[in-house]
């Protein structure tokens, strides 16, 4: 993209990097940045810096952390006994805003994907199996996607609960809150129907 600028342009291929930033996008954002929001713009770097430094993985349970373990493993009020099996930091989040969760993590950075070159060691299962070897939990919640990988990876850290003596419960997938039977789409309304469940 030629703008006159190198520093302009190194900018706008930087802000690419981001997931659904196109040519546009990037330099309308190095725009904004340079035309209204430089004080923005340096405290944005500065953030950045600081976060790819500093920023790595709690050793407890694999979600981003500045420290060895993290503040939500770290805290005495979590159930150490119910542990939630997540794919990303970004669905701990999720979980975390929307509910009234108060149990403890482990964030697999992923799911099952041999195609991928994700097995079992890169999400860390080694770290789980030791954990659920601690004796502390017994519940593990199966938060995994709803994807044919994300079932895959359910099923498998399901046989290691039980292999562990623990209960695995599963996320439940179906009609959403609100939503009307004509509006959702076949795959859901089909997995919703199998998994319907007894009234009263």
């Amino acid at each position: 993209m030629t703008n006159g600028s190198r520093l302009l342009g190194e900018l706008i291929d930087a802000l690419r990097c981001l997931p659904g930033v196109g040519a546009k996008s990037a330099q309308r954002m190095a725009f904004q940045l340079l035309e209204r929001e430089r004080q923005g713009g340096l405290r944005l770097a500065a953030a950045l810096e600081s976060a790819m430094r500093d920023v790595g993985n709690c050793t407890r349970c694999r979600n981003f952390s500045e420290t060895p373990v993290c503040s939500l493993c770290a805290s005495p009020s979590r159930d150490a006994q119910v542990l939630c099996i997540v794919e990303s930091p970004s669905d701990l989040a999720a979980i975390e805003g929307a509910t009234g969760y108060r149990g403890q993590y482990f964030v697999l950075l992923g799911r099952l994907s041999p195609l991928d070159g994700l097995g079992p060691d890169e999400l860390g299962l080694p770290l789980l199996v030791e954990r659920l070897g601690e004796g502390d939990v017994a519940e593990m919640i199966i938060a995994t996607n709803p994807t044919v990988e994300g079932e895959a990876t359910a099923h498998y850290i399901g046989q290691l609960a039980k292999a562990a003596g623990i209960r695995a419960t599963r996320l439940a997938h179906g009609v959403p809150l609100g939503g009307e039977l004509e509006f959702v789409d076949r795959g859901t309304l089909a997995h919703a129907f199998g998994s319907r469940q007894s009234v009263g």
